[in-house]
């Protein structure tokens, strides 16, 4: 007996130990839940200062869109930047005019809009907006003579009073495009004019109107109906009308830039704004760049609804 108590103290310690085990399961799947439940809770008030995702376009599958004589064309979400048609978008064609949207941005990052450039000897013909050598224009205007009107004068005039001249201009076209990730890209002029080594893609242009699009002033310009612009004397005046016929005749067509050229055929970037959903569309080599625009705009909203998407929690 003398000796059965001598070892009671150590089955008291031995039962202890046995029930801590037992129990030890159970014990750390609270902590877990309890360590989870932090987790969550920390993951749900993050979300509370994340923005909301974009609503994600979801194809009904409506219809099937075939028939267009574009060489190439391309339907993009700006939001999610997904593609919601396509036809040969990464082939490389001549751009004509739509080069005027890299234009654009490349006198936007390079000058003020107050600065005043001067027309030098023209050397372009095409579509003009009828400057004339010695005028003085700021280049807001100028921006709107390009845009708008799609004047070859208003490119060469930007081009030439670059620092670097015409050439530093087209570099930096070039480089602009490289940094944009425009890898089936390259100008060889300011203006669209057919030449070798000159030549974009339908996807390459619709990265670049997006990009563009976000400027403000460029956004502003490219959906302008018609405009007047003067020199700076106010004397010499040049009324624009936009060469998009669908800015103002289809609902929610915000510009953004035509093209043609005899090798090019028919081209048109455009941006559509409709329900608060944007989507931009490129046509390349069109026989009828504005008909088949407006297909392409159609099929698209009635083809794709736009949802939200939230991301999933698991408590």
């Amino acid at each position: 007996m003398k000796g059965f108590l001598r070892f009671k103290p150590l089955l008291g310690f031995l039962a202890i130990f046995l029930i801590f085990f037992s129990l030890f399961p159970l014990v750390k799947s609270k902590i877990n839940y309890f360590q989870e439940a932090d987790q969550v809770k920390g993951f749900k008030d993050l979300l509370a200062f994340l923005p909301t995702p974009a609503p994600y376009p979801v194809n009904k599958s409506v219809s099937v869109l075939s028939g267009l004589s574009a060489k190439s064309a391309v339907v993009i979400d700006v939001d999610s930047g997904v593609i919601l048609y396509q036809k040969f978008p990464s082939q490389r064609l001549l751009p004509a005019s739509t080069t005027k949207i890299m234009t654009a941005l490349v006198a936007l990052e390079n000058y003020q809009l107050n600065d005043v450039l001067e027309v030098g000897k023209l050397k372009v013909d095409g579509n003009l907006i009828g400057l004339k050598e010695g005028e003085q224009l700021t280049v807001e205007n100028l921006l709107y003579g390009l845009l708008v009107g799609s004047g070859n004068d208003a490119a060469q005039v930007l081009g030439e009073n670059f620092a670097e001249g015409t050439t530093g201009f087209v570099w930096a076209m070039n480089q602009k495009a490289a940094g944009l990730k425009l890898e089936n890209t390259h100008f060889t002029n300011s203006i669209g004019l057919d030449e070798e080594g000159h030549y974009s893609t339908a996807i390459d242009l619709a990265k670049l109107a997006t990009v563009a699009l976000k400027n403000p002033v460029f956004s502003r310009i490219v959906s302008t109906p018609d405009w007047l612009i003067t020199d700076i004397t106010g004397t010499a005046v040049h009324k624009l009308k936009n060469t998009n016929e669908l800015v103002g005749k289809i609902e929610g067509v915000r510009g953004i830039k035509t093209g043609w050229t005899q090798n090019a055929g028919e081209c048109l970037v455009a941006l559509t704004e409709r329900n608060g959903r944007k989507i931009i569309s490129v046509i390349l080599g069109s026989g009828n760049r504005f008909r088949e625009t407006e297909t392409l705009i159609s099929w698209t909203f009635q083809n794709f609804d736009w949802r939200a998407i939230a991301p999933a929690i698991y408590p």
